[in-house]
């Protein structure tokens, strides 16, 4: 990549330090602590990535919930954050191009006569699903029939499933494969109903940075920096994004 202005240093690094924003409960792409306490896996490496580009020290920043990933970027205390690109969100940070996707499915319990995606946004059919979550944000744009039965955590939405005997659970496929081992006769539903773009977001002001980020992004997948980090960590469910 070119040299880095000085515009981009001083809205993403102003101290020569980037500070970035990653959420926590993305058990794909935060994986686990170092014996510091920093958070390990594929976005703490994008992390790294970014601010080896820029030539600076970084700050991992740890968040448990998604809105305060945004609200880092938002209030400036972190220069960019990893999460999830949504509409929503993009009402207060600007994304890049996604760098990975995330499947994302239904578990139906055993016995359910659902058997096809097409089959769940139907009247009467209530969905267990993690308020908020991208992948949430997407049902709420798209479902028309089917009603969401929102809990506050992906493990409370996986207890209200089962204890409200729901007909569906929201939710990452790697995340679905390992409750259905606690849940015997549940099914995984073949297929995603949507994809789940995983982005660097930075201040929608900061217009050269955004460029200087939507050009690492390419570089790291077209440099298979991506695909590399995707088999390191032994993620599935994840794949590399395509460039657009």
């Amino acid at each position: 990549m070119n040299s880095v202005s000085p515009k981009v240093l001083e809205q993403l690094a102003p101290n020569g330090v980037l500070s970035a924003a990653v959420y926590l409960g993305n058990f794909l792409l935060v994986t686990g602590r170092s014996p510091s306490g920093e958070p390990t896996g594929i976005s703490p490496d994008i992390c790294r990535a970014i601010a080896k580009h820029l030539g600076v020290e970084l700050s991992l920043m740890g968040f448990n919930t998604q809105a305060e990933v945004v609200e880092a970027v938002v209030s400036g205390r972190c220069g960019i954050a990893l999460l999830g690109s949504d509409p929503a969100r993009a009402q207060k940070i600007t994304f890049t191009p996604a760098y990975v996707e995330l499947e994302a499915t239904y578990l139906v319990p055993a016995h359910s006569p659902i058997v096809d995606l097409s089959q769940v946004d139907q009247p009467g059919i209530r969905i267990a699903s993690f308020d908020k979550s991208a992948y949430d944000l997407w049902l709420q744009r798209n479902l028309k029939y089917a009603r969401l039965v929102h809990a506050d955590s992906v493990k409370a939405s996986t207890e209200l499933f089962v204890s409200e005997k729901l007909d569906a659970l929201a939710g990452l496929k790697t995340g679905l494969v390992l409750v259905s081992k606690d849940i015997p006769g549940s099914r995984i539903l073949d297929g995603q109903f949507t994809g789940i773009q995983q982005a660097v977001a930075a201040q929608k002001s900061h217009i050269e940075s955004i460029e200087f980020l939507n050009a690492c992004v390419a570089e790291f997948i077209r440099s298979g920096l991506v695909a590399d980090l995707i088999s390191q960590y032994q993620v599935q469910g994840l794949s590399v994004a395509t460039l657009p």
